[in-house]
């Protein structure tokens, strides 16, 4: 129990721990529109790397949340933000939790890997990367990818444009490697779409005037909201959340010293936390065979833990690549994955599949038909729904 003075707390049951995570991530019983933010920043981000994945994920949360609202808040209210965040990966965040989410994840050292030695860039080049990214956005009309390539190799010189890094297609510049690195630190963030293109801009647009937060105080609140909405949790878990490294982590939860308090039973490296100023650490049972249809990379799905748990048996082979979790959509049952399933958009219409690993009691049924017709509603298309094998769709 090293790094806590507080007492161990007793052993939650694992129902407990489901119910609090549930009602946490607004999946009990969704939150009011009108706190769209709050949703999200309770889920420490909303994956967009798939943008309909995200505006799902929020309006699963939010009470007649559409997808039209969600690009409201973004695009015109300013009150979400498009951004690089946990995992280096395209998330929506708080527009005013900017200060937060860079001070922290600007800290955060690689976790090891990528791309081999000779093809990468030293800090020296990658704050140059930075600086250079910085002052190409200052521009009025937020570029595109290539319009922002060209300015960076303009301000640096040819060995930013080195083709280095593998891309999609091909290979991409060396300062592209830093892109993410640009936005962590808060010198990006994404614009609105021109065409199918996506631009960048400043986040100054959002937040004007915003200063990252003090790096230690802002992973020490990143710890705290991430035991709050996944706890109880171990360091582990948290680092595989943020793609950190596992020692680091450690130290970290080390650092919070009575901050947190440690579960009863569990010792060693694999000591399991929560926070100890956390007053309500378990609502109480919710609403037993509670069904969702969770998207591509939802946060409920990617940061709970144990695996083994969340994805019990089939739901492992089916529902995971290699431990990772996300690259498949989910049918969860008492937050429990218990199935798969896929859409496919045509015209005014999304085709829905529904796959069940065990069998569903007609109650639970009945809720399958209800998240479709939800899903629906957010998507602004006619759902129809079969229930039946699900042989695709996984999101590589």
């Amino acid at each position: 129990m090293a790094g806590s003075k507080q007492p161990a707390a007793p052993s939650p049951s694992w129902a407990d721990v489901r119910a609090r995570r549930l009602a946490r991530h607004s999946l009990d019983v969704p939150a009011p529109a009108a706190r769209t933010a709050d949703v999200v920043a309770a889920m420490g981000g909303a994956h967009a790397q798939v943008m309909s994945a995200a505006e799902l994920s929020i309006g699963l949360r939010t009470a007649g949340t559409t997808r039209a609202d969600v690009r409201r808040a973004l695009w015109e209210d300013r009150t979400l933000v498009k951004t690089f965040g946990p995992r280096g990966t395209v998330h929506l965040l708080p527009a005013a939790e900017l200060p937060l989410w860079t001070g922290a994840l600007a800290a955060v050292p690689a976790a090891g890997g990528g791309l081999p030695q000779a093809a990468r860039l030293d800090a020296a080049q990658t704050d140059a990367v930075v600086e250079a990214v910085a002052d190409a956005l200052r521009a009025d009309e937020p570029p595109t990818v290539d319009e922002l390539s060209d300015a960076v190799i303009e301000r640096l010189g040819p060995w930013a444009a080195d083709p280095v890094v593998p891309g999609f297609s091909g290979m991409w510049p060396r300062w592209r490697q830093a892109l993410h690195t640009a936005g962590h630190r808060g010198a990006l963030c994404f614009g609105p779409d021109r065409g199918r293109k996506v631009t960048y801009t400043s986040p100054d647009r959002w937040l004007p005037g915003f200063t990252p937060m003090d790096p230690d105080k802002a992973l020490a609140e990143v710890v705290r909201r991430y035991l709050r909405s996944y706890g109880p949790a171990t360091a582990q878990h948290f680092a595989q959340w943020l793609s950190a490294p596992r020692r680091w982590a450690a130290g970290l939860f080390a650092s919070l010293g009575d901050e947190l308090r440690p579960v009863e039973g569990v010792s060693g490296d694999d000591t399991v936390w929560y926070e100890a100023a956390d007053e309500e650490p378990y609502e109480g049972a919710a609403e037993p065979g509670r069904v969702r249809l969770l998207p591509y990379f939802d946060a409920y799905a990617v940061g709970s833990h144990p695996r083994e748990l969340v994805y019990p048996g089939v739901a492992a082979e089916r529902a995971l690549s290699r431990g990772q979790a996300g690259t498949v959509q989910v049918l969860a049952v008492d937050g429990v994955v218990a199935g798969v399933w896929h859409q496919k958009r045509s015209g005014r219409k999304v085709a829905l599949t529904v796959e069940a690993f065990g069998k569903l009691s007609r109650a639970q049924l009945a809720q399958v038909e209800e998240q479709a017709a939800r899903v629906g509603e957010i998507l602004e298309a006619v759902p129809v729904l079969t229930m039946g094998p699900v042989d695709t769709g996984r999101h590589l």
